[in-house]
């Protein structure tokens, strides 16, 4: 009768040892979720912050292509007024040279 009597009570204790690690384990399911889904939420928060600053980069990197297009134009425009002028004055040079050795 004791035997029984004990049986009894080790299976109720282990049946509300289980119900409470069921009511557990069931509670902490919602909150594993939803520390999955703030986890994600950051990492989608960071991916949009790194793709806003490449973006900001590659910006930058295009007005500096631009300038550096522009630099390069005025170098060139620069560079045929010079070539011009030292054609012209080459010319007046060897129109003088003549003028002497005509004079000579």
């Amino acid at each position: 009768m004791l035997l029984v009597f004990m049986l009894l009570i080790l299976i109720i204790t282990s049946q509300f040892e289980w119900k409470q690690q069921l009511v557990s384990d069931v509670e902490s399911s919602p909150s594993i979720s939803q520390k999955q889904q703030q986890i994600s939420q950051r990492e989608e928060a960071v991916k949009e912050k790194i793709i806003l600053s490449q973006e900001k980069h590659i910006q930058r990197l295009n007005e500096l292509v631009q300038s550096l297009r522009e630099q390069l134009q005025q170098c060139k425009s620069n560079n045929e007024t010079m070539n011009g002028g030292l054609s012209s004055l080459a010319d007046n040079v060897i129109e003088l040279e003549r003028q002497q050795i005509l004079e000579d």
